[in-house]
């Protein structure tokens, strides 16, 4: 079975299939990378790092070409036009991808006794590297094409955190996803996902993106603002049938007739990185988890009006 190109920027899908290792493998692990005074940087753990995440990009590169190019016809390098498909919503997904895999990186660089500046700059660097290749792969086949569109997210993705990670040291704007289950997806289940797992990634109707910005870290250390509590404004579509247009049917089955609007939230958050706890593999879990919108209430805009969500995932 064909992957369509709306099944290839999933955040969550990128997030799991890298998030074991996740480092810039470029970098040999030498006194060049440690800064002057900085503590002397731990070449076991640097050396397990760059083995473990080359293995892993060349694991999951391998993978990716026998699911997605291999079957399908090759070409020369060429560019396509995307930008008008899902409404944005895959070039938000390429975005959130680049921004935690960079995230990931410079943690790893980060425990490794890499210094800071190196660890936000290469480590940050490595989402846009690691989607630049998979660009440069679709630029070679037939059936897609590179997209510029796509880099310019990537671009995007890596800035929003090495600029962050390099000005305050910290991430006070964090890039976050949520989903829920539409009523869509049964209608074109192999472009929207046949099952529930398959539709939270595939079914962009029922994804929104966010950027959550933590209260406290824009108040001072003087603040007695909850550490954890953010404001988040979020982005979504709804009504999208297909990539582009909505066909009137599919296998000459008809489909009803769907407005393609765009949706924006505006909703409290819970940054679970900042919540502290006397474990540290609990404390791992947060961090990774807090990849995650929290299910709170939301207030949705969009051309309909505006509508009021107890609780939004």
């Amino acid at each position: 079975m064909r992957i369509n190109r709306s099944g290839r920027s999933y955040p969550l899908l990128v997030f799991l299939l890298l998030m074991p290792l996740l480092v810039s493998a470029q970098q040999s692990p030498d006194s060049s990378l440690i800064s002057a005074g900085s503590k002397p940087v731990n070449k076991a753990r640097l050396n397990g790092i760059i083995i473990g995440g080359s293995a892993a990009y060349a694991g999951s590169m391998t993978l990716l070409y026998q699911l997605w190019y291999k079957n399908y016809p090759q070409s020369s390098f060429h560019f396509i036009n995307d930008n008008r498909e899902w409404l944005q919503l895959d070039k938000c997904g390429h975005t959130t991808s680049t921004y935690y895999i960079g995230k990931l990186g410079y943690e790893s660089l980060k425990w490794a006794g890499v210094d800071e500046k190196r660890s936000a700059v290469f480590g940050g660097s490595f989402g846009f590297v690691y989607l630049t290749v998979i660009e440069i792969l679709d630029g070679f086949s037939a059936e897609w094409g590179a997209s510029g569109g796509d880099l310019a997210a990537n671009t995007l993705g890596a800035g929003i955190f090495i600029s962050q990670q390099l000005v305050w040291k910290e991430q006070r704007i964090s890039l976050k996803w949520s989903a829920h289950r539409t009523e869509y997806a049964a209608m074109r289940p192999d472009l929207l996902g046949k099952n529930l797992p398959q539709r939270l990634i595939k079914d962009y109707n029922g994804q929104t993106y966010w950027v959550s910005a933590n209260i406290r870290s824009f108040l001072g250390k003087q603040s007695r603002f909850p550490a954890w509590l953010n404001i988040a404004a979020g982005y979504g579509g709804d009504g999208m049938t297909g990539a582009v247009t909505n066909p009137s049917e599919v296998d000459g089955k008809p489909l009803p007739y769907y407005n393609r609007t765009r949706q924006f939230y505006i909703a409290p958050d819970i940054d679970l990185s900042r919540i502290k706890t006397g474990s540290q593999t609990l404390n791992l879990m947060l961090k990774y988890l807090s990849i995650f919108k929290f299910p709170l209430p939301a207030i949705e805009f969009s051309p309909k009006g505006v509508k009021l969500h107890p609780l939004y995932f």
